[in-house]
């Protein structure tokens, strides 16, 4: 079970993983979730970076790099410069000496500071004020701020709150201030990168915007401590990728889930555990532990054979001398000069062939030592050299050959 961190203002981000969570344990996933809510983004990444859970789900300009690694790329969020409908705002240069609403500004401190070293905000008198989603009409309508700026995936859920805030205007729609000098401001600042906002993306008749818009966005990552193991992560991707495929008609956020760049100079490197899924390189039992198998049976086959080798030098000649083969031909030598007849010569020839039969197969499988098989050949050439004696001894040539 792996503990994971989420927050958002409105909850969905928890009630998501809540609910993949559920999925998981349904269909008894090896890797379980453990969904720690708080309040916002950024209490979440805090938590991660304070170790007290091991995923979090952070925008990228949020998360400790030092210790997260990226599992899934989660959503995307967008930045937006609204302005009301009928507003003189155009462009970044009308910003001068207006007050910006920040919904969240906590969360988007470093989204600002971009913008405002970028732009020379500061030195043109541009102020920021953090507001609540309720408190933003309110703020309008009483001229405390000119413009908005919110950071928001770009699902029918978050736009549709988006539209909720401005009151709709027959004549004027709301508008949007690009943020032309975005490509410049991804150069200093790798969390966030040029983006063109589709036309009428906020709205199709009329469209808002009216074209193609220049802005930023930022990534959205699940990220995982970096510590954790490649197995527990490649077994959690899998299952939330499954789970996903069975929420994504519940919840349509999870359909812009999917994995994470493996490029080695990404913002956020990527978990090896990620990676082996998405490669389709999960390892197999024999790949992770191969090594020690291979060395494994080397070690237990050498030490089967050292205490085999012991076992038999504890045990050999102990109360049984006459049972070793070359014992067993030396005992042939008596009876050999005792045979009456060639019935009887011919039946120790039998034995010994049936001795010599067996420690040759002994020998080829490798069971016999080197210096039994010696004194088997010694005992083997000495018999034959009696048998033939005493053959020419019950055949009457012996004393012939003798003489000779």
């Amino acid at each position: 079970t792996l503990t994971i961190a989420t927050g958002s203002p409105d909850g969905d981000v928890p009630r998501i993983m809540s609910a993949m969570a559920a999925r998981m344990a349904s269909t008894n996933a090896p890797v379980r979730l453990k969904v720690v809510e708080k309040a916002t983004p950024t209490e979440a990444a805090k938590e991660f970076a304070d170790g007290n859970v091991d995923l979090v789900i952070a925008r990228a300009d949020l998360v400790d790099l030092s210790i997260a690694r990226t599992v899934l790329a989660v959503t995307h969020g967008v930045v937006l410069i609204v302005v009301p409908p009928g507003s003189s705002i155009e462009g970044m240069d009308d910003l001068k000496g207006k007050m910006i609403g920040v919904i969240s500004a906590d969360t988007n401190r470093q989204v600002i500071a971009a913008i405002t070293r970028e732009y020379a905000l500061e030195s043109a008198k541009v102020s920021f004020k953090n507001l609540a989603p309720n408190e933003v009409p309110q703020a309008f309508q009483t001229k405390q701020i000119q413009a908005l700026l919110v950071v928001l995936p770009l699902s029918e859920r978050y736009i549709a709150m988006l539209r909720e805030i401005f009151p709709r205007n027959a004549k004027a729609s709301l508008g949007l201030v690009p943020i032309e000098s975005a490509g410049a401001i991804e150069e200093v600042s790798p969390p966030f990168k040029s983006y063109e906002l589709p036309k009428g993306t906020l709205r199709g008749s009329p469209p808002v915007p009216d074209d193609d818009l220049t802005t930023l966005r930022v990534p959205y990552f699940l990220v995982a401590n970096k510590n954790l193991s490649d197995d527990t992560v490649t077994a959690l991707t899998k299952a939330m990728m499954e789970a996903r495929r069975d929420l994504v008609g519940e919840f349509p956020l999870l359909a812009q889930v999917m994995a994470p760049s493996t490029d080695k100079d990404a913002y956020v490197p990527i978990h090896p555990g990620a990676a082996a899924f998405f490669d389709g390189d999960e390892k197999t039992i024999f790949d992770k532990y191969g090594d020690q198998f291979f060395y494994g049976s080397m070690l237990l086959g050498t030490l089967m054979s050292v205490l085999a080798a012991i076992w038999k030098f504890m045990t050999r000649d102990i109360g049984k001398p006459d049972e070793r083969p070359s014992m067993r031909l030396y005992a042939l030598v008596g009876k050999i000069n005792e045979v009456k007849s060639e019935t009887d010569l011919a039946a120790i020839e039998q034995q010994i062939d049936e001795i010599l039969k067996v420690e040759l197969a002994k020998c080829s499988a490798g069971q016999v030592d080197t210096g039994e098989m010696s004194a088997i050949n010694m005992a083997s050439q000495r018999l034959q050299y009696l048998m033939a004696q005493r053959r020419l001894a019950l055949n009457g040539a012996g004393a012939a050959a003798l003489r000779a």
